[in-house]
């Protein structure tokens, strides 16, 4: 396994209560209820599933779930009306697995973090003969920076909107964290020498999702070393700013990265993306995907059906195919099998992405992204 390479140049910096925030690394992944949660959640399941057959309550005899004038009412029917619902409940099933995976290993990792701290520090007090305190003192605390007004008058700036607050109610505040980052740029500055120092290599990795690209519309060659899954909605405006990011990453890393769209509709706030997916796929089919991707992104506020297919005639189609292929629906499985391979890596909004298999939620910024493919090439 080859040893997973932090890449400490790209921190996020936060400001406690103003909104702005702050991670070590780059694993901003959501809260996750523990392990207790979900052991207690199959273990009630199961009971519940291991008293009944079907929907009766005699595993022996089968029993209709109701009857009007003696004429019973089937588990079939019941399903096919409760369809949306129980869709919906499976998904939430696999995006908890996947988030479970991944705090477990989110827990780990840190925690090999703080041992494999504490051991290089005391490891550097033993070299130098004297304790871990008295080393953390010299080479950490006594070198904090005590910030100026004009630092505090800096970041009051810059997070004004957030903060709405009068400076004079939150410098204080602003203080301590300028003081609490100074802090930890100086500890991660002396850890990562000492990790030179003492060929600290991890291998232990993020938790790595087997995403499955094939036949999607993709960018860049099958062989890449980086594949990067984009999991994305027409209608979604944060959407149309990470795919920006994204293809300026695929420019600039050319046939060291592939780029694979994979189609995540979420209908119950954008009404229209499940369309929009569909004619996007109906577009694939004559081979202009990517076009027509550019152009849906561009009307993402005026995705009716009716604007579609004219949106669509500026592209080299064929009409009638393409009109038969939208009002077919014959993508809508496809659609929904990337809905499903989504949530089952632990997608629940868009844009998602993942980076060789590591998932990454939200739209981030070049640098940000850059960073984890160089961490990525890095380690091959």
């Amino acid at each position: 396994m080859k040893p997973f390479r932090r890449n400490n140049s790209k921190n996020i910096t936060a400001f406690p209560g103003t909104g702005i925030f702050h991670a070590r690394r780059f694993r901003l992944l959501p809260a996750f209820s523990g392990r207790m949660a979900v052991i207690s959640a199959i273990i009630i399941s199961g009971l519940l599933l291991s008293g009944c057959a079907g929907m009766g309550t005699n595993p022996g005899k089968h029993i209709a779930p109701a009857t009007i004038n003696g004429v019973a009412v089937t588990e079939s029917e019941i399903r096919s009306e409760a369809a949306d619902a129980l869709e919906s409940l499976e998904l939430k099933k696999l995006r908890e697995a996947a988030a479970y995976m991944r705090s477990e290993r989110d827990i780990m990792m840190e925690a090999m973090d703080r041992v494999i701290e504490e051991k290089l520090l005391e490891l550097e007090a033993a070299e130098q003969d004297i304790s871990k305190e008295q080393l953390v003192d010299r080479e950490i605390r006594q070198k904090i920076t005590e910030p100026t007004e004009d630092d505090v008058e800096h970041i009051y700036e810059l997070n004004r909107t957030r903060v709405n607050r009068p400076i004079e109610d939150v410098a204080e505040d602003i203080k301590r964290f300028l003081r609490e980052r100074s802090e930890k740029e100086i500890r991660d500055g002396l850890i990562r020498r000492l990790e030179m120092k003492h060929s600290v290599v991890r291998n232990l990795e993020p938790f790595r999702f087997d995403v499955k690209t094939g036949g999607r519309p993709s960018m860049g060659p099958d062989n890449a070393p980086v594949k990067l899954v984009l999991f994305s909605d027409f209608e979604c405006p944060y959407c149309l700013h990470f795919g920006d990011t994204l293809m300026e990453i695929v420019e600039d890393y050319g046939d060291k990265v592939q780029l694979v769209f994979r189609q995540f509709p979420l209908t119950s706030i954008h009404p229209n993306a499940q369309r929009a997916a569909e004619a996007s796929l109906c577009a694939r089919d004559q081979g202009r995907f990517w076009e027509a991707h550019d152009i849906l992104f561009e009307n993402q506020r005026t995705l009716t059906e009716e604007n579609i297919l004219k949106q669509m005639e500026s592209l080299d189609l064929d009409r009638e195919k393409f009109r038969e292929c939208l009002s077919s629906g014959r993508h809508k499985a496809e659609i929904r099998e990337d809905i499903r391979a989504g949530a089952a890596a632990g997608a629940d909004s868009t844009p998602t992405l993942f980076i060789n298999g590591i998932y990454l939620g939200g739209g981030y910024p070049y640098d940000f992204i850059a960073a984890l493919i160089d961490n990525e090439l890095d380690g091959r």
